[in-house]
């Protein structure tokens, strides 16, 4: 079940990253309406994005060192978080912003720690 979930999520962030850098975010766009929304989106979309994918290979992985998974997974989407971060200096209607960047690694890491917390089998 975590599987999915885990591949239902990253499915949905990346189509929000696609619309973003599209400027068709739609109704999703009521995140930029009150102040810091968009770091709250960070830490919120990151984090849990993180979990679900913590959480399932931590499942999946069972003779690895859960702290190893955790720590693996969290380094590869802090990179691909940080290049989705950059990128957005080629596109005319996203922002490149380090708080936002800071916000998704801060999500990142509360993300991960929740999985490592919950890891059961």
């Amino acid at each position: 079940m975590m599987k999915y979930a885990a591949v239902l999520f990253t499915i949905f962030i990346v189509l929000v990253i696609i619309l973003a850098d599209r400027g068709l975010l739609g109704p999703l766009h009521f995140i930029y309406d009150f102040p810091y929304g968009d770091k709250a989106g960070h830490f919120i979309l990151y984090g849990l994005l993180n979990f679900f994918i913590t959480l399932a290979s931590i499942r999946s992985l069972l003779r690895f060192d859960p702290k190893r998974v955790a720590l693996s997974i969290g380094l590869i989407l802090a990179l691909l978080i940080g290049a989705e971060e950059y990128s957005q200096k080629f596109f005319a209607n996203r922002t490149f912003d380090l708080i936002d960047l800071l916000a998704g690694y801060i999500g990142l890491v509360a993300g991960g720690w929740a999985a490592l917390k919950i890891k059961r089998p």
